[in-house]
């Protein structure tokens, strides 16, 4: 199904133009209408365009009727942007079809479009990192397979939920899910959540949001997040803060996705992203699932910030359900 697609960049500089035309070329190939932001390759000091620019470029691509308005790369940024937007054209944008699709930093204006407005947008690829890879430097490389079904998916309001396999881990003594929930190999027993919102996203991101008007209240929610480069005694840091804030209490579950390029080094004595998981099992009464494939990593699944699911556990095997929830 050919589909509208608006390319801009609320955040980084576009540096590498190989991959942004590359990106263009698939989604051109996949049979789509590609429309590329007059400001989307701009550059000033580390992002795309001046702040004006950038905004200016966030309401255009609101005004401009795309089925899908996509972000060229994350970075930094959108966090400078908030105070600014106008949430109501994006959700006037959202109402009539279009849907924004993006990852990383873009979690700033997802979360704050659902703080805002309760609309649902789409964490997924952006142009660079998921339809640009390859080139000389990953010869025979090419868009994931999985991500683009799923984004095929989106596209044609097909998809209806995901799943996926936890990791295997040591078998833990005890449970914090109860004993009528116990925990084998560090997964917790079956259990099916009902109608809860599903958001998060990049972990940093959202703990840049905290005690803002732009990060959503959820009261019952399936919280998702990942990240990139940050040691693992960082993250336990940021989970910290959602812990302390009283954010992760008010969930029904948290989903770990992918933490990717980060490195342990001699001083943690064995102190590993395990250890934060572990860690985190012993401060809340949730289940805290691992391994969804979403992040930055090339196998991905796309998700609805802000529709409502159900979340099924059988054994490792998970299975997010939102079905119409996103139309």
């Amino acid at each position: 199904m050919s589909q509208h697609i608006y390319i801009f960049s609320p955040s980084g500089a576009v540096r590498d133009k190989a991959a942004f035309k590359r990106g263009l070329k698939r989604l051109e190939t996949l049979g789509h209408q590609v429309e590329v932001d007059e400001s989307a390759l701009a550059s000033h000091l580390r992002f795309a365009g001046d702040d004006d620019t950038r905004l200016a470029a966030i309401h255009r691509a609101a005004a401009s009727g795309a089925d899908v308005a996509m972000i060229s790369r994350g970075g930094y940024g959108l966090t400078r942007l908030l105070g600014r937007i106008r949430y109501k054209l994006v959700a006037k944008a959202i109402d009539k079809g279009t849907r924004f699709v993006g990852m990383s930093d873009f979690t700033a204006f997802q979360c704050a479009v659902l703080a805002q407005t309760g609309h649902t947008t789409w964490a997924g690829p952006s142009l660079c990192e998921g339809f640009g890879v390859g080139g000389p430097s990953a010869p025979g490389q090419g868009p994931d397979d999985i991500m683009e079904a799923c984004f095929d998916d989106m596209l044609c309001g097909q998809g209806e939920g995901s799943g996926w396999r936890q990791n295997l881990e040591p078998a833990k003594a005890a449970s914090n899910l109860g004993p009528d929930r116990a925990i084998k190999q560090g997964v917790s027993s079956d259990f099916h959540i009902k109608n809860a919102l599903l958001w998060g996203g990049n972990l940093s991101v959202l703990c840049s949001l905290v005690g803002t008007p732009y990060c959503p209240a959820i009261q019952v929610g399936v919280l998702f997040l990942e990240d990139i480069a940050e040691h693992p005694y960082r993250i336990e840091r940021m989970l910290t803060q959602l812990l302390n804030a009283g954010i992760l209490a008010k969930q029904k579950a948290v989903v770990l996705g992918q933490f990717t390029d980060y490195k342990l080094n001699s001083h943690d004595k064995g102190f590993k992203l395990q250890s934060v998981v572990d860690w985190l099992r012993t401060q809340i009464k949730i289940p805290v699932l691992t391994n969804l494939p979403f992040g930055h990593v090339q196998t991905k699944v796309l998700l609805p910030v802000g529709a409502r699911v159900d979340l099924v556990v059988q054994g490792r095997d998970a299975l997010l359900l939102w079905g119409d929830e996103t139309e």
